[in-house]
């Protein structure tokens, strides 16, 4: 990198750390597209990071979580909070970019200055979220964003990532669940800090309220509390409650582990990174092991997991 070029990329930082708009979208743009600026920017703005609560929205599709964040936009804005949004869509299968169809959503806020919306595309990649998501908000919360919300793509039970960078996860649901029950206890209802029974004017809604309810008794007794709450996002009812709740188990969080806001999403970027170089040293230097390994769970010698372990001391002598 020259100097010109150097120089360039240190003003980007200073004015996306001052709080520009427009050095934001801009970076979030070297994130997203891998350039060889990305680790030079995110390296430089550890320092700034860790003021913003991240609430990250997930559940399955067409329960209404962009027209949920939408009201929750609205109800943090008359507290006062700025509000960065990532929206995770799913890839265009022409272009691979984001199909934005939550800018379209939420598109009331587009003239406030006060909230700063980006759509980020999945790319294929699964766990209802990006692979560059926890980078996004980093860059976010160094901007100096009060509070980043994030929504996943909508895929379903799939969506867990969530809880492994949201400070707060919110898992939204509709009346009438019906099979999707069953998607909620695969996996996602586990990852709950609250529950939001959306579309709440539904006949079939309180009775999707008790079915949750009830299966939130099925969880570990050392869980603590998770509220379950009734919406109605398009009117604005139970707005208010929700977002009181959302700071109420912030607090709750922060009171019982240290292991929330750049930290937890640290860890997360860190396993991602162990798990895809280990995948890259078993494909290739250490092939013939794997091709030795693989042989002798054919024969019956060792067990898969055996096998793994084998593999897994060796690399790690």
């Amino acid at each position: 990198m020259n100097g010109t070029a150097r120089d360039d990329t240190a003003r980007l930082i200073q004015r996306l750390v001052d709080g520009q708009r427009a050095a934001l979208a801009r970076a979030i743009t070297h994130i997203e597209s891998g350039a060889g600026l990305a680790p030079r920017i995110l390296g430089a703005i550890q320092s700034a990071i860790d003021k913003a609560r991240v609430i990250g929205f997930t559940g399955p599709p067409g329960v209404g979580k962009s027209t949920l964040i939408n009201a929750v936009i609205r109800e943090l804005r008359k507290r006062k909070k700025s509000v960065a949004v990532a929206a995770v869509d799913p890839s265009s299968p022409i272009s691979g970019g984001s199909i934005l169809g939550d800018r379209v959503r939420m598109g009331e806020h587009g003239s406030d200055e006060g909230v700063f919306i980006r759509s980020i595309s999945s790319r294929g990649h699964l766990g209802g979220l990006s692979a560059t998501t926890a980078q996004v908000i980093d860059l976010m919360d160094a901007a100096g964003w009060d509070v980043i919300l994030i929504e996943t793509v909508g895929a379903g039970q799939s969506e867990v990532e969530i809880a492994q960078i949201a400070d707060v996860s919110i898992v939204v649901c509709a009346p009438g669940l019906g099979d999707d029950v069953q998607a909620l206890k695969a996996g996602i209802l586990e990852i709950a800090d609250v529950l939001v029974v959306n579309k709440a004017d539904h006949p079939l809604a309180e009775q999707t309220r008790k079915q949750l309810t009830a299966m939130l008794a099925l969880r570990r007794a050392e869980r603590r509390e998770v509220p379950v709450l009734s919406t109605v996002a398009t009117s604005g009812h139970g707005v208010d409650r929700l977002v009181e709740v959302i700071e109420d188990q912030y607090r709750d969080t922060v009171g019982h582990t240290q292991v929330r806001g750049p930290i937890k999403r640290f860890r997360y970027l860190i396993a991602n990174a162990a798990g895809r170089q280990l995948q890259e040293r078993l494909t290739t230097s250490a092939a013939g092991a794997m091709h030795e390994m693989c042989a002798r769970v054919s024969r019956g010698e060792l067990s898969v997991d055996s096998a793994a372990r084998v593999l897994l001391d060796d690399l790690l002598k």
